[in-house]
């Protein structure tokens, strides 16, 4: 009988037949960690009783048992693994259960997949998912490969009675397969997360230790996060203010990082904040912000509902709410601290509107602020004119005259700590979106003008010219407090696990390198990317590459304008549609997985799906080797925008900018429809609809094709 951490317990078949019930069931009492539950002890009595059954013609084979198998990504454990003649069978148990549901097969189908993808010893043997409703009366009769080639069998399902001669049909369908891996129990797990199940795992085990990667070489996260974790303990130490800018391509895991590092400092390896010791993740994407905080108080209340307790939606939410917050409000909380109005351009903390604490001062009562997407930060003029007429997000405090970018700002607000404090900002390049953002060179201004005293720790990916236009080096040529770090980049993209060259690809694909082609034919047939000009091939695609709780969705532009005669909508503003798009499981219409409701960059910034359709519109169109932008008037045409002053430049570049965000979500492959617009005209000879003329799309579709992407 194993004691190994990966499971409850562990044997071989004969061992297991031998023992008796309450042995068994003694190991998985005392092997698991916390309460068990009534129902679970029985349930576990209920799967003995049948596997001893069941398996009493296997005894004298080399077959064990798992029971409890820990799959780290989902945060869940398969019930009982059967290693058996060179074959993996995944078994799900309902005990007491004579229907079948849906979710059941795909809870089972998903722990056959995550072994295949994830599990290294997995990966080339046969997987069997079977889901055991004990009261069933019927059993599969056919044992199928998936149609994906993967040696996944596509799941069978049984009632106790049957689940013996489904094990025997199975081991005749795959008479020769080679023996398993003595070490499968232990073999490397590198599971790739979505962002949220990755901040599940993080909040509810305080540990990064089970979320790294898949294909890369090299795990960068792990020394990202260690450096990060050295300069805060330095700047405890030695009470000193420190600033670290961390770089990486779309998808390397900067949100990650950011998660980790904030949770690791506030809980230190204990079930608890450690007392002053606390660190804030901050964000401006109010679609992520919400999305996460849902999603771990849903799960917070779960895991209290497994326990019997009680604990309501809206306590779990304030609780999520301590480490992951908006950077508006955190940004609101300071701003209430401050004279008002401003007297000769200098921010000052008004004693009457503020206590001041013995250790932070007038800061807040966290040492360290992480801020995700730290390029996104917004420009002098946006914050003053925002702050100028009160505000949009709930803030009603009217600062007129405001002397500051929200970067300037931002560190201002730690500077007010007396003792130490560290900033983190996560720069993501050429992904600015939105009009008003400042990029990274209003973080280097304000250091270098007014925080000389602030140690800057850097990535020197932040040289190049996708960063603060390239202007890092001569910004910062006469700072003398800054430490260069190449731990401060993540250079692989961690969002597709199956590919590692995505990033790449969409760069080339944007900026006409020449290169496209041949990463094109690098990555195609671990990560598809195919085109189409149909949104019904576009939907069929998507519907028969989805399995288990995997998600799809459709992605358009927020200038995307002539969706509606594809039977497509805008998924609405609130972060609240953000929340069931992405949380809502695919019964729910308000799930991304009925291809209904198409989000923009605006929604999907920083959380990924795991297949996707990029519907492109003619908001940016190719023509002869360059891009050419476009804005829809609301009724009648389209008019093309052109950089001919420096804020349409600024439009131009994000709307670019969009397409890079829509291109890199996807994990497991994306299709890209470019539709083929109305041909069509009226008996008078006029255009049926001179919005959408196909001369709008031929040229981006063109382009596409000649990179070499697969058409449907």
């Amino acid at each position: 009988m194993s004691d190994n951490p990966r499971c409850l317990y562990a044997n071989t078949f004969s061992s297991f037949l031998n023992d008796p019930e309450r042995s068994i069931s003694g190991a998985l009492n005392d092997n698991y960690h916390g309460d068990v539950r009534t129902t679970t002890r029985e349930a576990w009595k209920t799967e003995i009783s049948i596997l001893q059954e069941v398996l009493s013609p296997f005894q004298e084979t080399d077959g064990r048992i798992i029971f409890e198998y820990d799959i780290p990504r989902l945060g869940k454990r398969i019930d009982v693994v059967l290693l058996l003649n060179g074959i993996i069978f995944c078994l799900e148990f309902k005990a007491g259960e004579s229907r079948i549901l849906e979710a059941d097969v795909d809870q089972v189908l998903d722990y056959a997949l995550d072994l295949k993808n994830f599990h290294k010893f997995s990966q080339e043997k046969v997987i069997v998912p079977i889901l055991i409703a004990t009261e069933y009366g019927h059993s599969s009769s056919e044992i199928r490969m998936s149609v994906y080639d993967d040696n996944v069998v596509n799941p069978l399902i049984t009632g106790a009675s049957g689940l013996q001669d489904l094990i025997v049909s199975v081991l005749a369908r795959f008479p020769n397969e080679t023996p398993i891996d003595p070490n499968w129990i232990i073999s490397p797990y590198a599971p790739t997360p979505t962002i949220i199940e990755a901040a599940r795992a993080l909040y509810e085990h305080h540990s990064v230790e089970n979320i790294t990667r898949h294909e890369a070489d090299e795990v960068s996260t792990d020394r990202t996060i260690a450096y990060i974790l050295n300069v805060i303990k330095n700047s405890k130490e030695k009470q000193k203010k420190s600033i670290c800018f961390v770089t990486g391509v779309p998808g390397a895991g900067k949100t990650l990082v950011g998660l980790d590092v904030a949770i690791k400092q506030t809980y230190q390896g204990h079930d608890k904040p450690v007392e002053d010791e606390g660190a804030v993740y901050l964000s401006g994407n109010g679609p992520l912000v919400a999305v996460l905080t849902e999603a771990l108080a849903q799960d917070n209340i779960k895991k209290y509902r497994e326990r019997n307790e009680k604990k309501n939606l809206s306590d779990a939410r304030r609780e999520v709410g301590k480490s992951i917050q908006m950077i508006h409000r955190y940004r609101d909380n300071m701003l209430a601290k401050i004279k008002n109005p401003v007297e000769n351009g200098v921010l000052e903390i008004d004693p009457e509107k503020a206590v001041k604490m013995e250790k932070a001062g007038f800061g807040e009562v966290e040492h360290v602020a992480i801020f995700d997407e730290a390029q996104r930060s917004w420009t002098h003029k946006r914050l003053a004119d925002y702050l100028k007429r009160g505000g949009t997000y709930g803030n009603k405090l009217k600062v007129p005259n405001f002397p500051m970018s929200e970067a300037a700002f931002l560190i201002w607000s730690l500077d007010q700590r007396e003792d130490w404090a560290t900033i983190v900002c996560l720069v993501g390049g050429g992904q600015e979106i939105n009009t008003g953002e400042a990029g990274i060179s209003e973080w280097i201004k304000a250091l270098n003008d007014e925080y000389q005293h602030w140690e800057v720790h850097i990535s020197p990916k932040l040289t190049e010219a996708e960063y603060a236009e390239g202007k890092v080096n001569e910004l910062l040529k006469d700072n003398q407090n800054v430490v260069f770090s190449e731990d401060l980049h993540l250079g692989v993209s961690l969002r597709s696990y199956r590919a590692e060259k995505v990033s790449a690809f969409v760069h080339s694909l944007l900026s006409f390198d020449g290169k496209a082609s041949t990463i094109y034919e690098e990555i195609k047939d671990k990560y598809p990317i195919v085109l189409t000009r149909d949104m019904a091939k576009a939907r069929k695609w998507l519907h028969d590459k989805v399995r288990g709780t995997e998600r799809t969705g459709v992605l358009v532009t927020k200038e995307a304008a002539r969706f509606k005669p594809l039977a497509i909508h805008i998924l609405p503003s609130g972060d609240e549609n953000a929340v069931h798009w992405f949380l809502e499981d695919k019964i729910d219409t308000r799930s991304s997985n009925y291809l209904e409701d198409a989000a923009t960059e605006i929604q999907v910034q920083g959380l990924e799906l795991d297949y996707t359709c990029v519907l492109w519109d003619a908001d940016m169109r190719c023509d002869n080797g360059k891009w050419r932008f476009y804005s829809f008037n609301g009724n009648t045409k389209w008019n093309e925008q052109i950089g001919d002053s420096e804020s349409k430049q600024e439009k131009l570049k994000y709307m670019l900018n969009a397409y890079r965000v829509l291109l890199t979500r996807a994990r497991a492959g994306m299709i890209i429809c470019v539709p083929y617009g109305n041909p069509n005209k009226t008996a008078s000879g006029f255009w049926e609809d001179s919005t959408r003329l196909p001369e709008y799309y031929d040229g981006t579709y063109q382009y596409l094709k000649s990179i070499g992407i697969q058409e449907k």
